[in-house]
């Protein structure tokens, strides 16, 4: 029986992840592009003028300042996708893929600006003064009663996609390998994380961003840090690092049957993982940013896929490739970071290294992503029930510990997409409007 659960899970993520949606995120994305004519990207300065705290006001309405909303939504993309993540699209795709990331992080950071921006214009407020924010109340709010059941089956589908399974089950497996456990230990460390995450996650909203704001910037120096120790060891190969990516992009020489439309979709599926621009995890903690401009939030929204998929993916992809690892093992996600870390760097020290940095990305993941659950079983509900998710929550990630690698990515990935469909819709649909308001938005501006 499980088996078979497993085997439709994997066909359904192989037919829902063809062309059609890579198409509407890519091509909603581009929409986003060139119907912004680039003007946001202008403003990239601006943009980190409003993170470092210059707009901010304390009276705003909201419950996290602009550096609070991004430092968690980063916390919940710059996770296990960006060291697993990266791994399993070498690995599935080839060097190839990592240039189709970028691309699709590019076209990502102009819907995270329309979708955070819509996000913050139709949130809504419960009885008790609780920001509600995503997609579900962009629909409801923004296009009307009438599209509630678009906004019903993303929350329905968030239910999923906003599980642990991939973080969880990528954190136990690093434990597993580094402190060379069997397999039977993945149920206590599945209880483990599960106990230390709750501590946080019951704290709700407040608790989240004021952790998420320390974990952030350490965890992407700490990163950025050892891998360039690596690249510096390396620095011989890097330039035919970057030729190799761009030379299997156009070819997937690296993917079996040199197929270069499997190569791509493996690039665009990562990123979404990577960066989520479009599946509309962003736009529910975007939305709870302290602002009365909606535009602030879109800018600073931007420099999520930048930061994730441009800098950290880039990194850890140039890690793997360097060492050559890639090439001659049959590790897959964190095992063949592992091993690559520890192809270069003295014995011993990648895997403290690398099991430091798993344990704050995935905890920092663990932490955010409760809340968008939250907040989807609170709209399909009442927002006061929203937070009895964060018990299923607990407790799938028991569950995630000890199931495999390949149904957790089966699973999430089929969510994501689900998600995506309502999210890039109702961008586009509401496009205009963003546009009007960042007309005014910017006229205003002396910067």
């Amino acid at each position: 029986m499980l088996e078979k659960i497993e085997i439709g899970i994997a066909a359904f993520q192989s037919w829902i992840w063809d062309w059609p949606l890579l198409i509407l995120l890519i091509g909603g994305g581009l929409f986003f592009l060139v119907y912004s004519r680039f003007v946001p990207f202008l403003y990239f300065r601006h943009a980190i003028d409003i993170l470092r705290g210059k707009y901010d006001h304390e009276n705003a309405p909201g419950q996290l300042s602009h550096f609070q909303a991004l430092s968690s939504a980063i916390a919940a993309t710059v996770g296990m996708g960006n060291i697993s993540g990266v791994a399993i699209a070498l690995v599935t795709g080839g060097p190839g893929a990592i240039f189709w990331m970028w691309i699709s992080a590019l076209i990502g950071m102009a819907t995270k600006f329309y979708t955070c921006t819509l996000a913050v214009m139709y949130r809504s407020e419960s009885k008790d003064g609780t920001i509600m924010s995503g997609p579900m109340y962009v629909i409801t709010e923004g296009l009307g009663k009438r599209w509630k059941p678009l906004s019903v089956f993303f929350a329905l589908a968030g239910l999923i996609g906003t599980l642990p399974a991939f973080t969880a089950n990528q954190l136990t497996q690093t434990l597993i390998d580094v402190l060379y456990w069997d397999d039977s230990y993945k149920i206590y460390i599945g209880i483990t994380l599960a106990v230390i995450a709750s501590f946080v996650i019951l704290g709700g909203i407040k608790r989240i961003g004021a952790v998420a704001g320390k974990l952030v910037p350490f965890m992407v120096v700490l990163y950025f840090s050892t891998v360039l120790i690596i690249l510096c060891i390396q620095f011989d190969k890097i330039p035919e690092m970057f030729r190799l990516i761009f030379s299997d992009a156009f070819s997937g020489e690296a993917v079996a049957g040199g197929a270069l439309g499997y190569l791509i979709k493996q690039g665009i599926k990562r990123a979404a993982f990577s960066n989520e621009a479009g599946v509309g995890t962003a736009p529910m903690m975007h939305g709870n940013a302290k602002t009365n401009e909606p535009i602030r939030e879109g800018l600073v929204a931007m420099i999520g896929p930048a930061i994730d998929t441009l800098l950290v993916c880039t990194l850890t992809a140039l890690a793997i490739l360097s060492t050559g690892v890639w090439k001659h093992t049959d590790s897959n996600g964190i095992s063949l970071t592992l091993e690559a870390f520890n192809s270069v760097l003295p014995y011993g020290i990648g895997s403290m290294v690398v099991i430091v940095m798993v344990l704050v990305f995935a905890f920092s993941t663990l932490f955010s992503y409760s809340y968008y659950g939250v907040t989807c079983l609170g709209f399909l509900t009442k927002p006061a029930y929203g937070k009895y998710y964060n018990y299923i929550y607990i407790i799938s990630i028991v569950v995630a510990a000890v199931v495999k690698i390949e149904v957790a990515i089966n699973l999430i990935d089929s969510a994501f997409a689900l998600m995506a469909i309502p999210t890039v819709i109702s961008g586009l649909l509401l496009a205009k409007k963003v546009n009007k308001r960042a007309k005014t938005y910017f006229k205003s501006i002396n910067v």
